[in-house]
C-alpha cells in the first residue's frame, strides 16, 4: 500500500467511526464497504477493519453489548447509579422542549432541570467510552460537569432542536479528554519508571563492584548519565534507590 493509499485509508477510517458515532456508534456492513470501496480492501483487510470497529464499541449492522467492556465495580457502580436517577421525573418530548427554550434564555431552574433530565444519557454515553483506562465513575463525572456547563451556553443556538446535539457533543468532547489525558499521564508515569528503575540498576551493579553506596559523581562517571537526571531519578523514587548514598 503505498503512502497516498495509507493515507486515503487512515482518514476513511475517520470517517467511518464518526458516521458510526453519529449512527449511536452502530453502522452497517454496506455502509463501511462503500465507505473503502476506492481503496479494494481484501476480504481479509475487510475482517481487520471489522475487528478495530469492535475493540472501538463500534457495532456493524447491530449495537455491540457495551456491558462485555465493563468491569465487575463499573457494573455495580452503575446498578447503584441508577438506581438513584431512576427517582428523577421522566418528561414529555413537548415539556422537554419547553424546557429547553426556557434554558436558552437563561432561565437557572430550567438549567438545572435540563441537567437532571439529561443526567440519564450522560451514563448511556459513558458506556460507550468504557474500558479505556479510565472507571467509569469518573467519566460519568467529567460528563456531569460538561453537562452543566452546556446547559448555561444554549443561548447561543437560534433552535430548541440543536440543544440536545451541542449537550450529547460537549459530554462526549468531556470523556474524550478525560482519557487523552489519562494516557498522557499513564504514558508519563512509565517513563518516570523506566528511568528510576535505569538508575537504581546502573547503582546497584556499581555498588556491587565497589562493596559500598555510590556517589551521584560516581554513578553519572561510570554511566554516562547527567547527575541531573539521577538526582530526578532519586527525587522521583522517594529518595528509595538503596545503593545510591542521599537516598533510604
Amino acid at each position: 500500500m503505498g503512502e497516498s493509499q495509507e493515507i486515503l485509508f487512515a482518514r476513511t477510517l475517520k470517517e467511518v467511526r464518526a458516521l458510526a458515532k453519529a449512527q449511536e456508534n452502530c453502522i452497517s456492513q454496506q455502509q463501511v464497504e462503500e465507505a473503502f470501496a476506492e481503496l479494494k480492501l481484501s476480504k481479509a483487510q475487510l475482517a481487520l477493519v471489522y475487528d478495530y470497529l469492535k475493540k472501538h464499541k463500534i457495532g456493524v449492522g447491530e449495537p455491540v453489548d457495551l456491558d462485555e467492556y465493563l468491569s465487575e465495580a463499573e457494573i455495580d457502580y452503575l446498578e447503584e447509579y441508577k438506581k438513584e436517577l431512576a427517582v428523577l421525573e421522566k418528561v414529555g418530548d413537548g415539556e422537554k422542549e419547553a424546557v429547553i427554550l426556557a434554558a436558552m434564555a437563561g432561565e437557572k431552574m430550567a438549567q438545572n432541570r435540563l441537567i437532571h433530565l439529561y443526567l440519564p444519557q450522560v451514563v448511556e454515553i459513558s458506556r460507550l467510552y468504557a474500558g479505556q483506562g479510565v472507571f467509569l465513575e469518573d467519566l460519568i463525572g467529567e460528563g456531569n460537569v460538561a453537562l452543566s456547563m452546556g446547559v448555561t451556553m444554549l443561548g447561543c443556538l437560534e433552535h430548541a432542536k440543536e440543544a440536545e446535539g451541542m449537550l450529547v457533543k460537549m459530554v462526549m468532547d468531556a470523556m474524550e479528554s478525560c482519557i487523552a489525558e489519562n494516557a498522557q499521564e499513564q504514558d508519563k508515569d512509565k517513563k518516570v519508571l523506566a528511568q528510576v528503575n535505569k538508575v537504581a540498576k546502573k547503582a546497584r551493579e556499581l555498588a556491587k563492584e565497589l562493596h559500598r553506596k555510590v556517589t551521584v559523581e560516581e554513578l553519572a562517571a561510570e554511566t554516562g548519565m547527567s547527575e541531573k537526571a539521577i538526582r530526578d531519578a532519586m527525587r522521583m523514587s522517594g529518595f528509595a534507590i538503596e545503593d545510591l548514598e542521599g537516598t533510604l
